[in-house]
């Protein structure tokens, strides 16, 4: 069952095989001698994002849950790389302008995503704490640091929001009596995509970037074929859920809120779709295409 409101079966098969042979490229292509080593530690982060961006693409067309957590392993490996790549390429400015949730909203969503990923998926210990390592800014945040605090007890926890938009909302929920809680949660989810547009606006500090809403956020409004698109999902508030108990009853089927990661083992939350099951041959053509494409990407690189 796809779970998005996006996208066919068509299209989500070819973009997840097309992104896990680029995943597999990228790692054989790392093997060899840089011919740019001031980039290389950018271009290995590039491959944690495709590992995290994957496993929202496969949410989104409809696989087992317990499977996500299988691109953890690499997703560390490549962001653990980068950073040791990086202290001998990035100047200690833009150290901090890559890594600081105050200046760098993109960063703070992407921690956000990786925490409640990580609660949701239950990944064991040894990559939790590697995790925490690499996103650091401990007592920085009073929502993201609560959340963390819930697995990592000794984790500091910051006394202001980076963000008041749309992360204002989430945390008013959280501390809601438990009666409210439910309606509190859907006011976030129901505003989150829209408060995003605006988000680093409402934050303490001047951004790095000129931008003021996240990388990822007009994928799917433009070239959707072109298979940017990976989702629109509002993990900070299933991991808001997992961390605090919340009531998430009225998010249920809301087309932002991936409520199947917090139910493995189903029935699915999202209202089904009624889609047109491609013929045999179709699927073969569709597959058949994708090697042809993704291989003329690969040889023009």
């Amino acid at each position: 069952m796809i779970r998005d409101v996006m996208g066919g079966l068509v299209y989500w098969d070819e973009w997840v095989l097309y992104c896990d042979e680029n995943i597999e490229a990228t790692l054989l292509r790392l093997n060899e001698p840089s011919k740019n080593p001031s980039y290389r530690p950018q271009y290995v982060f590039q491959l944690a994002r495709e590992n995290w961006e994957q496993v929202f693409r496969r949410y989104s067309r409809g696989d087992a849950i317990p499977e996500l957590s299988g691109y953890f392993p690499a997703l560390l490996d490549a962001w653990e790389e980068s950073e040791r790549l990086g202290t001998e390429v990035w100047t200690q400015e833009q150290q901090y302008t890559r890594h600081a949730w105050v200046v760098n909203f993109d960063h703070y969503i992407i921690c956000f995503w990786l925490v409640g990923l990580a609660l949701v998926l239950e990944i064991p210990d040894e990559q939790w704490n590697r995790l925490l390592a690499l996103i650091g800014n401990e007592g920085e945040d009073v929502l993201l640091d609560r959340i963390i605090s819930t697995r990592t007890p000794s984790r500091k926890v910051g006394t202001e929001l980076c963000y008041r938009k749309p992360y204002a909302r989430l945390l008013a929920a959280i501390d809601a009596p438990p009666a409210k809680q439910a309606e509190s949660l859907k006011a976030f989810v129901t505003h989150w995509y829209k408060e995003l547009g605006t988000g680093a606006r409402s934050g303490r500090a001047k951004q790095t970037v000129p931008y003021s809403h996240p990388y990822w956020y007009k994928y799917g409004d433009a070239n959707f074929e072109g298979g940017a698109y990976f989702g629109r999902w509002c993990v900070e508030a299933v991991a808001a859920v997992k961390a605090f108990g919340l009531d998430d009853s009225l998010c249920l089927g809301h087309e932002h809120y991936p409520g199947d990661l917090l139910r493995p083992n189903g029935p699915s939350t999202h209202p089904a779709r009624v889609e047109l099951v491609p013929t045999p041959e179709a699927l073969s053509n569709s597959v058949v295409t994708e090697k042809k494409n993704w291989l003329s990407r690969l040889f023009r690189r």
